[in-house]
């Protein structure tokens, strides 16, 4: 993880954290919103309509890639809200980190290619890119924010199960500390 020295008394701060906390960070949670509620009023509306009028091979397609988008879209808002809690001081990172483990983030390609996806309407395939882009962005800043407390729980647990949870519980009690000041 980078970190930069804030005080003095070098005082390491994640810049995951930061830029959790960012501008930046507040453009992606409002562009991954507004992905989820466009895909869901398009999947609702005209989505639905236009798959009515798809030959069979090609509206059997829209489903697979309808289900896929809208399960990709529901892991990033689940991600951003996640992150959002922490940035307004209703869960701590610790919890987050905890709570993180039940949104699974993977990396996902469309799933429909050839003749099949030429017959996709057009409005599905530009929101399968968009939340395929959006996805990817998250899965970067999810790798800031928690792959190095990952490796370092992973270390002292290899090391000493025991003391390693007594340091996991130490840095949960000092986050929940700190973000208490």
């Amino acid at each position: 993880m980078v970190q930069m020295a804030v005080s003095s008394k070098d005082k390491m701060v994640s810049f995951g954290e930061r830029l959790a906390a960012s501008e930046q960070f507040l453009a992606l949670f409002r562009e991954g919103m507004d992905l989820v509620a466009a895909a869901a009023a398009y999947l609702d509306g005209e989505g639905r309509e236009q798959a009515k009028l798809l030959p069979r091979e090609a509206a059997l397609s829209y489903a697979v890639e309808s289900m896929r988008l809208t399960t990709r879209l529901m892991q990033v808002a689940s991600w951003l809200l996640l992150q959002r809690a922490v940035n307004e001081g209703e869960l701590s990172r610790a919890e987050a980190f905890a709570e993180k483990r039940r949104v699974r983030l993977t990396r996902q390609n469309a799933a429909v290619a050839g003749a099949a996806s030429a017959d996709l309407p057009e409005r599905l395939s530009e929101l399968v890119e968009l939340s395929l882009r959006v996805q990817a962005r998250i899965i970067h800043l999810d790798r800031l924010f928690y792959k190095s407390r990952e490796s370092r729980a992973a270390a002292i647990l290899a090391a000493s199960p025991v003391q390693g949870q007594i340091a996991l519980l130490r840095e949960a009690f000092a986050e929940v500390r700190s973000s208490a000041m």
